[in-house]
This record gives C-alpha cells, structure tokens and sequence, in this order.
C-alpha cells in the first residue's frame, strides 16, 4: 500500500490529469498518468487517463537502442514500466452525475443578432459556464450548440459528486445574473438557461471510430434524463430528479415539482426544482437537525477535553488538537463538549474549510462571519448593513466610528455579500 506522502503525490498528479483533459493538453495527460502509474501502476483513473491520451495521438516515447562499446559487459534488463495501450480498461461502470444545460430561446435570439455578434454571446454564455463548472471539478463532455453536457465523477470521482453538479448549476445560473447585466447594456438582450441534473449508473470509456473517435464518452440512459429534466426546467432554473435529491438532502433548499412523465423514460420521475444552498457545510450539519445518537465509546476523550477546560477556567489557557480520519466522529465529539458546557460561560466560534472554494484563503473567515452577523446569501446590501449596525449597537460601538463606508456622503453601498 502507497504511503501517505505517496497518496498525496498521486491524487496531487490526478488533479492535474484532470484539469488537462478539461484543458484538451492531451501531452500532460499523458505524462501525469504515466508518472501515476510508475507509483501505482493498478490506477484505474491513470489508466483511463492515459488511454485517452493515446486515443487523442500522443504516443509513448520511443525507446532508442543506442550503440554500446564492445567491451562493456551486457546490461541485465531492468523492470520497467511501459505505457499500456490496449491493456487499459476500454470502458467501466460507474456511478455518475450529468448535467445538462442548455440556453432557452436560442433560435429568437440568432435572427435577431448578426452571427458574429451571435457567436461572441455564446462564447460569454459558454466561459460562464465553464468557470462554474471548473470550480466544482466537473467536466464538459460536449458543446452541442448552445447546450453543454457536462459529467461529475468522470474522468475524476469525488465522493460528493451529487452536491458538485447541483452547486454548479446554482453557481451557473447566479453568474448568468452578471452577464446579462452586461448584454442589456450592450445589446439591450438577456439569456436564460435551464439546466437539468440526474445520477445514475453508466459505461464510460472510448466511443466512436477512425477520426471520429470519443475518448470520454458514456452510454446509459442517465444523460438522456438529464436532457429531459433540463426540457422540464423553468427559465434560469435548475431541476433534480429523485436520486441526486436523496443524495443530498439538507445541503438545498429545494421544491417538488410532483410525478412527471418524461418523453422517452419509461417510469415516471418525481422532479424538484432547487433554489439556493441551505447552508449546511458537512453531513454533520445534516445530521444534526434530524436529532444525533448518543456519543457511545469516547468516554476517554470526552474526559481528557473537560479536564482542559476546567483548567481554562481556573485561567491555565489551553490548546487542544482533535484530528483523525474522516466519519471517525471528530465533529461529534466537539458536539458532545459544547453540549456540556451549555450553562457555563464560555464562547463557541467556528471557522470551516470548504472543498469548493479552494481559491479562497480567507473563505473560513468570511464565512464565520457572515454566520456571526446573521448574514444570508439572498440579503440585499441595505439589509445586511441594518443587521451589521443592530450587532454593533448590541456590543455598545458607537456606529458613526465603526462604520465609516462612505461613499458621497452615504454608508450604504459599500456593503458587498461575500
């Protein structure tokens, strides 16, 4: 088994596998899988890689035998490790989540702007959607005119994959907001997208023939679902079926849309448009407002925390590092602690890592935060610059000296959701 700084090398040239393919450099796939597959040469996901990369051209380096002085005794063959090329799997099964997302009213729009203009409104309307996509670690499988189909979970699997493609399509229709800001001043136009998201078991592997060849293709009936939901969807909405929305249950805020028969599905589906995030970080969070199980087994941690805190109280200040696995029950324990220390003076503040805003250093900060200020997402500045003064004034601060955001002579537009 690959030791723990070995794993992080692997899963750090994935990612970067990944990201290539995402970029079309077919000659960094092939390298960070190769590379992958001299560490751990069973990888599925680097053989998937490397075959893709060799179906798009690049070829393994040749070996040259170069000439050696007679007198030089022999080299003994040493085991090394060559680029499989049809050893690779040609497809798997696997659990995916496709989105499809598609521009409503497209045909309207062409006769009513020159094609070049058209084109430079698509292309606005596709990097929007990229980037959203991106950010979550998806894949654009395919640009089909003004619809895109994108796949969570292939070629790179993340074991939230659900939440990834629902947040993308949050994500993408509140970023459209922005660029059809911009096209009613410029063109006096605005886009709307729908976007329809399912899970469901697919083969995935190389399609096609001769220069026509697909190396990250899929064949199942999700993606077809996927399409219909996206048919079902609203303007500038996103649609559910049933399996992502038990998968990620209490991470949205979302509204069942009842039994719907989709064209070419033989059962009926039970459909839900999603609206916002609800706020919950982790399956913890979840969890929790169901009701927890009583903490068995940790009767040792539990004493060794309370025992810090007593002494905390008598004014030795403490630092206590709690770490393990994940679903070890980190977050329980932290949970039982604060549970009894309800009655005692003492103050909980949390700061929260998040795998989707790994580009943010300061995200925990931001977020603790707004949670401490009573923020919400759908808050329009002028609510949360009321909040913000309400809070001052509870802590006694003086708002004329706390809050100089001024902007001709007015406080109120400097306030910004983060």
């Amino acid at each position: 088994m690959a030791s723990e700084r070995i794993q992080r090398q692997i899963d750090r040239l994935l990612d970067e596998a990944g990201a290539a393919v995402n970029q079309g450099d077919w000659a960094v796939v092939h390298e960070r899988s190769g590379t992958v597959l001299v560490l751990d040469p069973e990888n599925g996901d680097a053989l998937t890689y490397l075959a893709a990369a060799q179906r798009a051209g690049v070829a393994s380096p040749a070996v040259v035998d170069e000439p050696r002085n007679a007198e030089t005794p022999p080299i003994e063959p040493q085991a090394t490790w060559v680029a499989p090329f049809a050893s690779g799997p040609e497809a798997e099964r696997r659990q995916l989540t496709v989105m499809f997302c598609d521009l409503q009213g497209s045909t309207a729009l062409s006769q009513q702007l020159d094609p070049e203009e058209l084109r430079d409104v698509l292309r606005s309307y596709q990097e929007v959607c990229a980037g959203a996509v991106a950010r979550f670690e998806g894949h654009i499988a395919k640009y089909l005119g003004d619809g895109l189909l994108i796949y969570f979970g292939y070629p790179q699997a993340h074991e939230d994959d659900p939440q990834r493609g629902v947040r993308a399509g949050l994500a993408i229709v509140e970023e459209m907001g922005v660029l059809n800001a911009r096209l009613k001043a410029d063109k006096n136009i605005e886009l709307a997208v729908r976007i329809g998201v399912h899970t469901g078991l697919v083969v995935a592997g190389e399609m096609g023939s001769g220069d026509s060849v697909e190396a990250l293709a899929i064949v199942g009936e999700t993606p077809n679902i996927s399409a219909r939901l996206q048919e079902a969807a609203g303007p500038n909405s996103v649609v559910i079926s049933d399996i992502p929305a038990s998968l990620v249950q209490g991470f949205f805020i979302w509204e069942s849309l009842g039994i719907h028969a989709l064209k070419g599905i033989s059962q009926p589906m039970e459909l839900s448009r999603v609206y916002s995030e609800s706020g919950a970080q982790t399956r913890f969070d979840v969890i929790s407002t169901k009701g927890l199980t009583p903490l068995v087994g940790r009767e040792q941690e539990l004493g060794l925390l309370m025992d810090r805190w007593e002494q905390v109280e008598e004014g030795l200040g403490q630092v206590v590092l709690v770490s393990g696995e994940a679903g070890i029950g980190k977050s329980r324990l932290l949970q039982a602690i604060n549970d009894r220390l309800a009655g005692r003076t003492h103050y909980l503040q949390e700061h929260r890592c998040s795998p989707y805003h790994q580009n943010s250093a300061l995200f925990p900060i931001i977020e603790s935060l707004d949670r401490w200020r009573g923020f919400q997402r759908e808050d329009h500045p002028e609510e949360r610059l009321l909040k913000l003064e309400q809070l001052l004034e509870d802590y006694s601060v003086p708002t004329t000296e706390a809050l100089p955001l001024h902007t001709g002579g007015s406080p109120r537009g400097l306030i910004h959701r983060t």
